[in-house]
């Protein structure tokens, strides 16, 4: 270990020690009783003390944060490891169940949602999706019950009409002239792949759904070799290459594909993507000027993203592109039944270098931008839109999401009235020990993931 200071090992990134089972939690407000479910996140927390001065944000060990409603209370608060090999080894237990076909020591610790009746742990770049209890205990890696080829990824796309999940997944490590495309049933079985062949190897982080196309995010943050050999996090920017989207039709080959050039740039989360009727297709992301070209230990050191909207043109092969804001927002959201439909309303955070990390709400129809601080020391992550029981609009419905409050060392999870940030905090649920600053997460409701009987 050196003396070096990093960033994402301190103050609020730090991991927490232990893992934590409480019940009957504080609320300060009123818990809406048509929020029956569980809220889950997923974010790094590196078991044993990394060296400062290699350790990447993205390396840590997958720890799954989760809060428990019903009828109006917050049941419990739990947080787990999701289990890998190193996990197994460093606890002494012998590895968890299930394939890992590409030998890797390391968990998922990006996302977790439930699919199919089931609660899946993800990561991106060659890690098999881990199952989890509805208590949040491992039970094994899940290749989607034997029929996914190798890779997955930390964000893939449920089709709001169809209930299928559509992926966009790369192996930094195996596979490098290639990514492919996975449409997952809605019995948790993968029906369809694509082998799209590459120029080069990009940190494929997500991508974008519409009614007529799966996209492919192609920009200039690639493996670095020398990083690679060194055991470090391997991408890095290397400006002057590609920077393009292709437009994969759903149902074609790869050779379908129409790639169109866009400016050099990175991002990490697109908000929601359209087709419009004139065949153009509209995306909305969060994008960088550049990524890990100077800080190569995390995000958000050489720059922070704005909302952007892009217009691609796949008969003319061309982009357009507009600011929405340029202030500093990411982690965006939107209503998960407009999934690669025109939409409205978008969410996100507004990361900035202290801890005081707004929610943001944007109409996208009006330009309007609205926001709902936490107060000094008070930061708000990633915002999941939870709809009300028959919404009578875009925006009916609830945020949630957890908050930071760096000076006291605490979290709570919070609802916001979607239709109203002005209306302030409905409801907080005051949680028995900080949740590090982490990725992403979902509400998973007992309808889709039962409780165990």
């Amino acid at each position: 270990m050196t003396d070096t200071v990093n960033h994402y090992l301190q103050g609020n990134y730090a991991p927490v020690a232990d893992e934590v089972t409480a019940f009957d939690l504080p609320v300060i407000g009123e818990l809406p009783a048509d929020l029956e479910g569980r809220y889950l996140r997923n974010g790094p927390n590196p078991i044993r003390q990394p060296d400062a001065a290699t350790h990447h944000w993205f390396m840590g060990d997958g720890m799954v944060h989760g809060v428990r409603l019903r009828g109006g209370k917050a049941e419990w608060y739990r947080n787990r490891y999701v289990g890998s090999k190193s996990h197994s080894a460093a606890f002494g237990l012998p590895d968890i169940p299930g394939p890992n076909w590409n030998n890797s020591p390391h968990g998922p610790n990006t996302n977790v949602g439930g699919f199919a009746g089931t609660t899946w742990a993800m990561v991106e770049a060659g890690g098999c999706p881990v199952e989890l209890t509805y208590e949040l205990e491992t039970v094994c890696r899940n290749d989607f019950f034997g029929t996914l080829p190798a890779s997955f990824t930390a964000h893939p796309k449920i089709d709001p009409d169809s209930g299928e999940m559509h992926a966009m997944v790369y192996a930094w490590g195996h596979w490098f002239d290639h990514v492919q495309y996975v449409v997952v049933g809605t019995d948790g079985r993968v029906r369809r792949t694509v082998d799209i062949p590459m120029q080069q190897m990009s940190m494929l982080h997500d991508m974008s759904l519409t009614e007529r196309y799966a996209v492919v995010f192609d920009l200039p943050c690639n493996v670095d070799i020398d990083l690679a050999m060194a055991g470090r996090f391997p991408f890095r920017w290397q400006p002057g290459g590609l920077s393009r989207v292709g437009l994969l039709p759903r149902d074609a080959e790869a050779d379908a594909i129409v790639w169109i050039d866009v400016p050099e740039c990175y991002s990490f989360h697109p908000m929601n993507a359209y087709d419009q009727p004139d065949g153009s297709v509209v995306i909305d992301l969060c994008v960088f000027d550049r990524m890990f070209d100077t800080d190569l230990v995390g995000p958000f050191g050489d720059n922070l993203p704005r909302l952007e909207r892009w217009v691609l043109n796949p008969a003319t092969r061309t982009s357009s592109v507009t600011v929405i804001d340029p202030r500093p927002t990411e982690f965006p959201r939107h209503r998960g039944a407009l999934t690669a439909k025109p939409y409205r309303y978008g969410y996100a955070a507004s990361p900035n270098d202290g801890a005081d990390w707004p929610t943001l709400k944007f109409d996208l129809h009006t330009g309007e931008r609205t926001e709902h601080s936490y107060g000094p020391g008070r930061g708000g992550g990633e915002p999941v839109f939870v709809s009300r029981p028959n919404p009578t609009a875009e925006d009916d419905g609830w945020l949630l999401t957890f908050v930071h409050d760096v000076p006291k060392g605490t979290a709570e999870l919070v609802v916001l009235d979607a239709q109203d940030l002005g209306r302030g905090e409905v409801a907080r649920v005051l949680l028995p020990q900080r949740v590090p600053y982490g990725f992403h997460g979902n509400w998973v409701s007992d309808r889709s993931v039962p409780p165990p009987t």
